[in-house]
């Protein structure tokens, strides 16, 4: 679990920005937000440090590199063994990200594939994990809303705008 970060306005606007602008440098930033060269600086530093900031929104297309599936496998993993069985998740490259879950399962796995031979074997070796009892596989077809932050942060910037936030 992530842990909160204190961000205010300017942060979520330099946010925005990054979001929006990936390779954008820090004196265009510093220009486009209105402020000194050195507190953009200092603040996009503080946001990698902190973690708040990792890949600054770059995004790898997967399909373009020939992983034409996305499969979603939802884990049932035995007591007492959840750090085990992420611990191994973590060890297999296809393994994107792992989600602890509620609900009908343990982890949620979203794992990459360029066939269907390819997944079956990253699902074998997501099975073969310690502790993992079931699974259930959903493939993503399409991607109708692909991840996304900036909407979340332009709403962000606006409510704290409203409520005269600094």
């Amino acid at each position: 679990m992530s842990v909160v970060m204190n961000v205010n306005l300017l942060d979520i606007r330099i946010l925005r920005r990054l979001v929006e602008q990936p390779r954008i440098g820090v004196t265009e930033l510093a220009a486009k937000l209105g402020i000194a060269r050195n507190t953009a600086h200092a603040r996009v530093e503080r946001l990698e440090r902190d973690g708040v900031i990792g890949h600054r929104g770059r995004e790898v297309d997967l399909g373009a590199l020939g992983f034409e599936l996305t499969a979603f496998v939802t884990l049932e993993v035995a007591q007492g063994r959840l750090h085990e069985a992420s611990a191994a998740l973590a060890t297999i490259p296809r393994v994107l990200e792992v989600f602890g879950i509620t609900g009908q399962g343990d982890l949620l796995v979203r794992a990459a594939a360029p066939n269907g031979k390819q997944l079956h074997e990253v699902i074998d070796a997501i099975l073969a994990c310690p502790g993992v009892r079931r699974s259930t596989t959903s493939i993503a077809l399409t991607t109708p809303v692909p991840f996304r932050v900036g909407p979340l942060l332009e709403d962000e910037e606006k409510r704290r705008t409203r409520q005269g936030a600094k």
